[in-house]
């Protein structure tokens, strides 16, 4: 079973804190600007009650955390998960304003959420529950200030109660206006296409790239993926075209491993009907440490944060850790990693192809267009691939580690951004 995010001895916030100061570091930061982004901008914690199907009221606690909008306006994802609070929602802004600014796109960083256990409310609970969270958020979100979008828990279905909930607090003739308030929408609803898969996407061409650096073949490689969810699944789904065999799987039901293949497909499906990995039939369960210790040449961690930790990394045996969660390792698990010669593709560079499929999406809105898929992929691989192109490049400039060279990069445009703006008054 996957470890919760403080398993590792250090809380996410000072995962991120530690990072973003050590790149600073690097860098040689301006103190000034250093200041400034290492504070969140706002932080919204709302309280509501929500009526259940059976007629009694819960009150719930909801955050939204504008760490940075140098760039853009505030963008990230909402979650549902029982660990929810806001030394979490305070590390995950933070990575979102770093993600857009390596991807070079104009948005700064925002996390949000809501503590509970959505598996234990029903359709319509979830659906009050998620209006009465937007209602309750008000003005602290909009097209043009702060965008929220789908993380754990939540889906496309989450943003259109989103979206008809805040359309509804709008004057009727500025309500088609405003369908950009979120993204990850339903494709009728203003969504865009490739969105559901963009993240493991993103982490496919992230690793197409990486073997031609290292003129590894893909054809005859092995991985394995941490939580089947959304960007694990996809991420499997979307290498096996490259030649990448699935060898193994984890989430919070189980761990199951074949090393002959697992059919990411087959698995995918398997999962939406009976909520996790666990008992799929043609794989054998093993444990969480015969899991991490897989041989294989790619590992994709695609769960929660702080799985590889000084416990867990001794324990991998491959070529390249493929990061789509965010913060899925901490300091310690950093060190190990490198020490071990393992390639890294951190979070911040690697998991972005949503935040850049949003970003699209959201233009497409704003523009009252649609685009081809196509169009959708072409445009990500170039993004992404320019963000990589970049950390690369600083992580020989500075002879660092690719995090910290993940960054710099991030650091150098908000750096330059500040500079050229100055600071108000």
């Amino acid at each position: 079973m996957m470890s919760g995010d403080r398993h590792g001895g250090s809380t996410v916030y000072e995962n991120v804190v530690a990072q973003f100061d050590r790149a600073a570091e690097t860098m040689g930061l301006d103190p000034s600007i250093r200041k400034i982004l290492a504070t969140t901008a706002n932080e919204v914690v709302v309280h509501f009650p929500v009526r259940l199907d059976s007629g009694k009221i819960e009150m719930f606690t909801g955050y939204r955390v504008q760490h940075n909008n140098a760039l853009g306006p505030y963008k990230g994802g909402l979650r549902y998960h029982p660990a929810v609070d806001i030394d979490e929602v305070r590390a995950l802004a933070t990575w979102m304003t770093w993600k857009s600014a390596i991807v070079d796109i104009p948005f700064g960083g925002a996390k949000g959420g809501v503590q509970c256990d959505p598996s234990k409310y029903s359709q319509a609970e979830l659906e009050r529950l998620t209006r009465r969270f937007a209602f309750a958020l008000g003005s602290n979100i909009g097209p043009e200030y702060d965008i929220p979008a789908p993380d754990v828990n939540t889906n496309a279905q989450t943003m259109a109660w989103i979206l008809d909930t805040y359309l509804s607090m709008m004057p009727p003739q500025e309500r088609n206006r405003c369908v950009h308030v979120v993204t990850g929408k339903p494709i009728e609803a203003g969504g865009s296409l490739g969105r559901e898969k963009a993240t493991g996407q993103g982490i496919a061409y992230c690793i197409e790239q990486w073997s031609k650096d290292r003129s590894f073949d893909l054809s005859s490689a092995t991985c394995f993926v941490q939580g089947f969810g959304n960007v694990g699944s996809w991420a499997a789904r979307l290498l096996r075209p490259l030649g990448v065999t699935l060898v193994a799987a984890e989430d919070h039901t189980g761990a199951v491993a074949h090393p002959a293949g697992i059919d990411p497909d087959r698995l995918a499906q398997y999962v939406r009907e009976r909520g996790g990995v666990a008992g799929f039939p043609g794989a054998k369960p093993v444990d969480h440490r015969g899991f991490l210790s897989t041989k294989a040449d790619i590992f994709v961690p695609a769960a929660l944060e702080n799985q590889i930790t000084k416990e867990t990394a001794p324990l991998l045996t491959v070529r390249l850790v493929a990061e789509g969660a965010n913060g899925p390792t901490d300091i310690e698990g950093d060190r190990i990693l490198q020490e071990r010669k393992i390639d890294l593709i951190p979070d911040i560079l690697c998991n972005s192809g949503g935040v850049i499929v949003s970003y699209f999406e959201w233009l497409q809105n704003k523009r009252s267009e649609s685009w081809d898929l196509e169009e959708v992929d072409a445009k990500l691989r170039r993004r992404i691939l320019g963000g990589y192109d970049r950390v690369r490049a600083a992580a020989e400039e500075f002879k660092t580690d690719w995090r910290t060279a993940a960054y710099v990069v991030a650091l150098r445009r908000l750096h330059t951004v500040y500079t050229r703006r100055g600071i108000f008054p």
